[in-house]
């Protein structure tokens, strides 16, 4: 096995269960490492710190294990059964009102680069690093030792995620699939709502999981209010504010692809065209000619404006704007749940830049809650990176 010594003093991290070492921190590599495979991590005077996956770029290891046993073969099928096992804690599993969940939030779960996510007897893998993606096939195998019959297929979603290396077959597709399994598309509960996942064409693996607690708070003070949901997606929002017994929702995204499903999702439920609206067009020019008090309940949840730190102040600019062009239209006494999901805006800059676009409009703006991710998406003690999606409900007089 490959070994990495590290510099002297940089294993302080390690140390602290960190989960990665950063390329600045290696003193020597001895061996000719493979992208993806499993190396040994000694600090300077030759101490063993962990195990993890070897990759070229700013992050060199991935941490797998801090234990000095190595790794066994059936080490995903171990760490799939630990996560699961937390699911089932949390009540996600057995719920009869739910039947779709993350399985493996990466670093979260101490399996860094991968997520899964379950959809009532699919799990759709993506793979962020070389390392996992290597590892594709065995984590299909130890899905299907977890699960047992209940799995119907795996489908790997990593062309987007995995890293472009030279060799690597970035081509999405099933690693499994029952013999009487053949759809694309899986029916799923969240709440009580339906909703219809497509991982073949979808954003991510289909659906944003992530956001399902702060759906059902929308559903919860949606009653008789006139609703905007922005960066709709496919809905989720929009079917838990109908539920909850809003007077008209209107739905709005760019996604041509995310409105039909939209309009599907709708229906699915026993909601039609005089309770909802859908627009394909793009959100921010959308609530720029949005008459002011029109809506009194807003649902502001972009995608990333900030992918690395070289954006992060960009990003801040263009949350201040969007926050600002939503709580100057919200009417009196309205709401507006906004949300930031880019990893490297942290909890006090976003707040920071509403608060800012709330000055820049000159109403009254107080904070009724503070949202973030579900137990699904746990947040390592050690990498509090992982604490990525961050939300804010306002009330606006």
């Amino acid at each position: 096995m490959t070994k990495i010594y590290l510099k002297k003093g940089r294993d302080e991290s390690l140390r602290r269960f960190h989960p990665w070492v950063f390329s600045g921190a290696v003193a020597q590599i001895v061996g000719q490492p493979r992208e993806g495979e499993i190396v040994g991590v000694f600090a300077s005077d030759g101490s063993f710190l962990a195990y993890g996956h070897y990759q070229i770029g700013s992050i060199a290891v991935r941490i797998l294990s801090f234990d000095q046993t190595p790794l066994q073969a059936d080490f995903f099928e171990i760490m799939l059964g630990k996560a699961l096992e937390e699911r089932k804690a949390a009540g996600l599993v057995s719920s009869s009102l739910t039947n779709c969940y993350r399985l493996v939030h990466g670093e979260g779960d101490n399996l860094p680069g991968l997520i899964v996510d379950w959809y009532d007897g699919v799990a759709v893998i993506q793979a962020h690093s070389v390392g996992m993606f290597r590892s594709r096939k065995q984590i299909s195998d130890a899905l299907m030792k977890v699960y047992g019959p209940a799995l119907k297929a795996v489908y790997d979603k990593s062309s987007g995620t995995a890293p472009f290396k030279a060799g690597l077959d970035l081509v999405d597709g099933y690693l499994y699939r029952s013999d009487d399994y053949k759809d694309d598309e899986q029916l799923v509960l969240e709440g009580g709502n339906k909703f219809l996942v497509n991982w073949t064409e979808g954003q991510k693996t289909g659906f944003f999981l992530d956001q399902r607690e702060n759906r059902a708070a929308v559903g919860a003070l949606s009653k008789g209010r006139n609703v905007l949901n922005l960066f709709c997606y496919t809905g989720g929002f929009s079917v838990y504010a109908l539920r909850g017994g809003a007077v008209h929702v209107d739905s709005v995204d760019s996604s041509r692809k995310a409105m039909e499903m939209v309009e599907r999702n709708i229906a699915l439920n026993g909601f039609g065209e005089d309770v909802h609206s859908g627009y394909c067009t793009d959100a921010i020019d959308f609530l720029k000619k949005a008459p002011e008090g029109k809506y009194d309940l807003m649902i502001v949840d972009p995608p990333a404006f900030a992918k690395h730190r070289g954006a992060l102040q960009n990003a801040l600019r263009a949350y201040q704007r969007l926050n600002a062009s939503a709580i100057s239209k919200v009417a009196p006494g309205g709401l507006v749940f906004t949300f930031s999901c880019s990893q490297v805006v942290d909890k006090e800059a976003f707040a920071l830049a509403v608060f800012s676009a709330a000055a820049q409009t000159g109403r009254s703006v107080r904070v009724l809650d503070r949202m973030n991710q579900p137990a699904d998406h746990p947040v390592n003690i050690y990498h509090p990176e992982g604490e990525y999606l961050k939300g804010l409900l306002l009330y606006v007089e």
